[in-house]
């Protein structure tokens, strides 16, 4: 395990999950008298990620998609998350009505949702397993905290101070998905491909 790299993880999950940018959601759920189970949400959704980090490569494999595509991919998907938290417009619907505010929406999809799930198994291509399920972890205790002490933190950042921390980690992920694209993107073209594009330009 490297510590460097368990920091690294852990911030781009971070700003992936955005559970400061979600308090408001979470703040609303409960006025509506829907209650959230701060601990059964962290574990729920700790062990959808840790399922979906072990399994998720051979899911891609019946599919027969390698890992670096699947990166190429996040990439792409990781860009307008971003785009999303700094713009303030909306990519991605989705539906949170449920009778269940613990698992449904909060552990999925906001926590543990198809960016989080896209960004882990595109880690998986610069990462090692044991750097990622650190970093996993140390998202959920944050998340834990967070949803156990929304009221207060809601309180604390206010709007204004939301909003701008959430600028802050669209353009993380920005650069994030910049990087990603890079490192993995000339690993999936052919030699043949390449050939084709060097003789376009």
């Amino acid at each position: 395990m490297v510590i460097k790299n368990v920091l690294s993880v852990a911030l781009i999950l971070f700003s992936v999950i955005d559970v400061l940018g979600n308090i408001p959601v979470i703040i609303d759920l409960k006025k509506k008298g829907v209650e959230v189970d701060s601990m059964k949400a962290a574990l729920v959704s700790f062990f959808i990620m840790v399922a979906f980090l072990y399994a998720g490569e051979g899911i891609l494999n019946i599919f027969g998609v390698d890992v670096q595509s699947f990166a190429v991919a996040g990439a792409i998907i990781i860009l307008f998350l971003g785009l999303e938290m700094i713009l303030g417009v909306r990519f991605f619907k989705e539906s949170h009505g449920s009778n269940t505010g613990t698992i449904v929406p909060i552990a999925f999809p906001l926590i543990a949702g198809a960016g989080t799930m896209t960004t882990i198994i595109s880690l998986k291509s610069k990462y090692q397993n044991i750097d990622i399920l650190a970093a996993i972890f140390l998202n959920i205790v944050v998340v834990f905290a967070v949803l156990h002490f929304s009221g207060w933190i809601k309180d604390k950042l206010g709007d204004s101070g939301a909003a701008v921390l959430r600028k802050v980690f669209g353009i993380i992920l920005l650069a994030i998905a910049i990087k990603l694209f890079k490192e993995n993107f000339h690993l999936v073209i052919t030699p043949d491909q390449k050939l084709g594009f060097l003789r376009t330009k």
